[in-house]
């Protein structure tokens, strides 16, 4: 974006067309508007002293029945498991190179 002065039209023409978004010209502005109040709202968080809040992965905890469990302990391990067998895989899929899967475009520009 375009330094401190704030999202422009032409950032915003940028975003959509990096997102793959029509926006008409109504919406630009609006869009501008948004972009801006998300942007003031980030940097209104900036301005908070994080200093004695201890790093964390998540914010809340996993209710497991009755009992409250941190994310940590709820995860599965992160161990190495067999993958399934790329022969038999692209055996099953409708169009394959062999190796990849084939699939329509879906997306034009």
């Amino acid at each position: 974006m375009s330094g401190q002065s704030g999202v422009t039209i032409e950032d915003v023409r940028r975003v959509a067309e990096l997102a793959n978004l029509e926006l008409t010209s109504e919406e630009e502005p609006r869009m501008q508007r948004d972009l801006n109040a998300v942007l003031d709202y980030i940097a209104q968080l900036n301005e908070l002293d994080t200093s004695d809040v201890p790093p964390m992965a998540q914010v809340g905890e996993v209710l497991e029945g009755q009992k409250t469990h941190n994310y940590g302990e709820a995860l599965r391990s992160d161990t190495v498991q067999p993958s399934l067998d790329r022969a038999a895989v692209m055996a099953a899929a409708p169009e394959t190179d062999g190796r990849f899967f084939k699939v329509p475009k879906v997306i034009e520009r």
